[in-house]
């Protein structure tokens, strides 16, 4: 069963990674967490058209850096492999030697070119993998396990799985778009400690693949913030395997523009997915910026607002402070005038052209108890607008990071 969006794009009900055909995905426990599933993979029947964005910390870890140049030298996957528990990060060569290792054994397993073998982990930073362990999980691969294994294994504070897929017509074929993604904590624009795996049975063309994914995830996953902290293993991957045998999307087809925003749809919601389950997290914050003279002005304020840990604290507290959305909004560094600036929580009034407007506090403050909270800010600058998500700040949060590597 479906449910309808618009038109032409419908969310599938508990869709998931492997909802397009051709795609299969499983997890296993290989020993790197004492309980817990902890290794997984994703598998396409053919190669697929790969697309992939990375983190900007400077400390790339080894398994983005195997992943990137495969992608760039072939701009085919076919399988992905994925370990929690231990990211491979500032591990040296010897870090980079053991994805490569990875690589080659997924590549082996599954039969497939080794230089179509993703590999990404999460976890960690800073201690090296235990290698019989991983070779454990990929002698695993292929074993009757479920997909929903697989949105477990890649976990690491996380509170629940993080899963969607979405359909729509094209060429007059039902293309399927899936989404699997995890993430919690370190979590800030230009991506987080987060992963994310899209695929799709559409066939698309990989450099405009790239360029559509670098378009959607500067208004999806960069557009998320939980703590400031921005990790080393940050990947968003999208295959597209073409097994509904449409006419080859690119910028010059037809209906390129509506598969675009269906990619967009799909980021949206796991980008909203992530923001939502932040480490301690009890409520999602979305910051709306209207108003703005351009687009990425308006990206800039509300990531300001949105990164505001005093912001935060104070939905945590369902307090309606709305003086600091607007010292938010004047730390921008962005073009506005004071004198025009509009706030309101959801549909609560709370500042005109500048000045504070009289309204119900205890109204203010039910509001803030909504497990989702919309602050909504005008520059009158402008047409543009942008949205941002994030969470509020809590006490657990510290608790949870506080004692992390134990």
């Amino acid at each position: 069963m479906a449910l309808m969006t618009d038109s032409t794009i419908q969310v599938l009900k508990d869709g998931h990674v492997t909802s397009p055909k051709g795609f299969t995905a499983g997890g296993v426990h290989c020993g790197l967490r004492k309980k817990k599933l902890d290794f997984g993979w994703i598998h396409s029947e053919n190669p697929a058209a790969a697309a992939g964005v990375y983190t900007l910390n400077t400390f790339q870890a080894a398994p983005l850096k195997v992943t990137k140049n495969s992608i760039e030298q072939d701009k085919h996957i076919q399988t992905i492999i994925v370990n929690s528990a231990n990211a491979n990060s500032c591990t040296g060569k010897q870090g980079y030697s053991d994805a490569l290792t990875m690589q080659q054994w997924a590549a082996e397993k599954m039969d497939v070119c080794v230089d179509h073998v993703a590999v990404a982990s999460t976890g960690l930073i800073g201690v090296t993998l235990p290698m019989d362990k991983i070779k454990n999980g990929i002698d695993l691969m292929g074993s009757e396990t479920s997909t929903e294994d697989f949105e477990h294994a890649i976990l690491t504070t996380d509170t629940v799985t993080k899963h969607t897929a979405i359909q729509l017509e094209i060429d007059n074929k039902t293309i399927t778009i899936g989404g699997a993604a995890k993430g919690s904590g370190m979590i800030h624009p230009n991506m987080a400690t987060m992963l994310s795996f899209i695929t799709t049975d559409a066939a698309v063309d990989p450099d405009s693949l790239q360029q559509a994914l670098r378009e959607v995830t500067n208004k999806s996953f960069n557009m998320i913030t939980v703590d400031g902290d921005c990790s080393t293993n940050d990947m968003v991957l999208v295959l597209a395997n073409g097994q509904q045998n449409n006419n080859l999307l690119n910028e010059s087809h037809p209906e390129w523009a509506t598969f675009v925003q269906a990619l967009q749809l799909i980021s949206e919601e796991l980008a909203k997915m992530i923001a939502r389950d932040g480490e301690g997290a009890t409520k999602l914050i979305e910051v709306n910026v209207k108003g703005a003279p351009t687009e990425e002005s308006a990206g800039h304020v509300a990531k300001a607002v949105i990164s505001s840990n005093l912001v935060k604290t104070a939905v945590y507290g369902s307090d309606p402070n709305w003086g600091r959305i607007v010292c938010a909004v004047g730390y921008s560094e962005q073009p506005l005038d004071p004198e025009k600036i509009g706030v309101s929580l959801g549909d609560i009034e709370v500042v005109k052209d500048g000045l504070p407007v009289d309204f119900d506090e205890e109204e203010g403050t039910d509001y803030l108890e909504s497990k989702t909270v919309k602050l909504l800010i005008d520059l009158n600058n402008g047409s543009c607008e942008a949205t941002a998500w994030g969470c509020d700040l809590t006490y657990d949060y510290i608790k949870i990071n506080a004692s992390y590597r134990t």
